[in-house]
C-alpha cells in the first residue's frame, strides 16, 4: 500500500476542504499560506467557457492567500484529472517555509494560451472561492477582494444547480 504523502496548494475552488474532500479523500489541511507578489485571477478559460482561478505572479507587495493540503500520492491522479492538467493548466511548483519547515508543493496554474482576462467566473465558482477562504478565515481585506470581482450566471442549468447543491453541503460542513 503506497502511503505517501504529497503537497498541494489551493487557492480557488479547492480552498474549501469538503470540495477537496469529495475529489480527494485523503486531503487534510495544514495551513494558510500568504502568497506575496502573486493574484489570485479568475482568467483562466475553462472548457465551460466561465473563467476559473490562476495564480499570476505580479512582482508587486500585494498578497494572495493559498491553503497548503497534504494529499495520498495515489490521489494525485484523481485530483488533476478533476483539475483539468494538460487542458488549460499545467503544474507549477512553489517552494516556502511555514511553521518552521520546508515545503514545495505542487498546484495548477493555466497554460499561457488559456488565459483571457475579459471572462468572468459563473456565480457558482467564485461563491466556491469565496467560501474557501470564509473558511480558512482569510483576512477581510483579500475575501472583499474576491467578492468584488464580477460573476456572471451559468447558462447549464443543471452544472448550476449540481454546484448550488455543492455549495449548500459546504454551507452544513
Amino acid at each position: 500500500l503506497n502511503m505517501t504523502k504529497l503537497h498541494y496548494l489551493a487557492y480557488g475552488s479547492n480552498l474549501h476542504p469538503l470540495r477537496l474532500i469529495e475529489r480527494v479523500p485523503s486531503a487534510v489541511a495544514i495551513g494558510v499560506i500568504p502568497m506575496p507578489g502573486y493574484s489570485v485571477r479568475f482568467h483562466k478559460k475553462s472548457a465551460d467557457l466561465s473563467g476559473k482561478c490562476t495564480l499570476l505572479e505580479t512582482g508587486e507587495p500585494n498578497i494572495s492567500y493559498g491553503v497548503l493540503y497534504e494529499i495520498s500520492a495515489e490521489h494525485k491522479r484523481a485530483l488533476d484529472k478533476a483539475e483539468g492538467l494538460g487542458h488549460g493548466y499545467r503544474e507549477a511548483g512553489y517552494s516556502f517555509h511555514f511553521n518552521g519547515a520546508s515545503y514545495s508543493p505542487f498546484t495548477y496554474i493555466a497554460e499561457t494560451p488559456y488565459i483571457v482576462p475579459a471572462l468572468h467566473p459563473y456565480h457558482w465558482y467564485k461563491s466556491l472561492v469565496i467560501a474557501g477562504a470564509k473558511y480558512h478565515k482569510f483576512p477581510e481585506s483579500y475575501i472583499n477582494e474576491l467578492e468584488a470581482v464580477l460573476s456572471i450566471s451559468d447558462p447549464n442549468e443543471e452544472r448550476a444547480s449540481n454546484n448550488q447543491a455543492l455549495l449548500n453541503r459546504i454551507a452544513e460542513f
